[in-house]
C-alpha cells in the first residue's frame, strides 16, 4: 500500500499539539518519525491510550497529515478513536497531551484509562 492509498482516520491534532510535536522532533533531529495513537486493552477501566513516535508504517494504518506532522492510527484502534482530538496543554495546572474522545462511555479516576 503506498501514501496516496492509506486510509484516513478522524483524529483531530490541534495546532498547539502539532506544535509540539515538531518540537520535540526537531529537539530529536528526526525528520522520519511519526505521532502513532493507539488503544490497547489494560487499566483500571478496560482501554488505555497510547502515544509515542514511530518511524513505521504498517499495512492497515490510517494517517493525516497536519501540517507536515503525521498521525498514524492502527486499524483496530481508528473506530476507538474517531472523532477525538489530541490536544497539549503547558500551564501550571497541567502539562502534556490529552485526548478528548467522544466515544469513551467512562473512565477511570486517574484519568489514563476509558471504556
Amino acid at each position: 500500500m503506498t501514501v496516496t492509498e492509506q486510509a484516513s482516520h478522524g483524529v483531530d491534532l490541534s495546532s498547539a499539539a502539532a506544535d509540539k510535536v515538531r518540537s520535540l522532533l526537531e529537539q530529536e533531529g528526526r525528520d522520519d518519525l511519526r505521532l502513532r495513537v493507539a488503544v490497547q486493552p489494560g487499566g483500571c477501566s478496560g482501554l488505555i491510550y497510547q502515544l509515542y513516535f514511530d518511524e513505521r508504517v504498517l499495512d492497515g494504518d490510517a494517517v493525516r497529515n497536519f501540517d507536515g506532522v503525521e498521525v498514524i492510527v492502527d486499524r483496530m484502534s481508528v473506530p476507538y478513536l474517531d472523532g477525538s482530538t489530541i490536544d497539549f496543554s503547558d500551564t501550571i495546572e497541567k502539562q502534556g497531551f490529552t485526548i478528548d474522545n467522544p466515544n469513551a462511555a467512562g473512565s477511570c479516576a486517574c484519568g489514563d484509562s476509558f471504556h
